[in-house]
């Protein structure tokens, strides 16, 4: 059965970081044509991209929002997907998932087909 299960959230001070992990439990390998990405959704808003990345080839894409801040990675030989969050700022809080996509790269939650159960991230000012 297909997963992916979070972890690494937690109560950060701004200006702090996290790590995020991602762990997916498949009846395969993460095939090299896929996509893994990070969302997030803070409460009473939409959920929206963060980063993600190509596993095959590792090009990575960022929300403007965290451009210069969060880091998108992956660890093949583990099937895990990370995101280094440093510089965090309270507008950062928020549940984050992380999710497959069959496309290679997108931005749109739509796109991709399965997700984790999301850990929390709370940043205090």
């Amino acid at each position: 059965q297909a997963q992916l299960v979070e972890s690494g959230g937690g109560l950060v001070q701004a200006g702090g970081s996290l790590r995020l992990s991602c762990a997916a439990s498949l009846s395969g390998r993460i095939f090299s044509s896929a996509g893994m990405g990070w969302f997030r959704q803070a409460p009473g808003k939409e959920r929206e991209f963060v980063a993600s990345i190509r596993w095959g080839v590792g090009n990575t894409y960022y929300a403007d929002s965290v451009k210069g801040r969060f880091t998108i990675s992956r660890e093949s030989a583990k099937n895990t997907l990370y995101l280094q969050m440093n510089s965090l700022e309270p507008g950062d809080t928020a549940i984050y998932y992380c999710a497959r996509t069959r496309r290679g790269y997108s931005t749109l939650a739509s796109e991709y087909d399965l997700w984790g159960q999301g850990t929390q991230v709370t940043v205090s000012s």
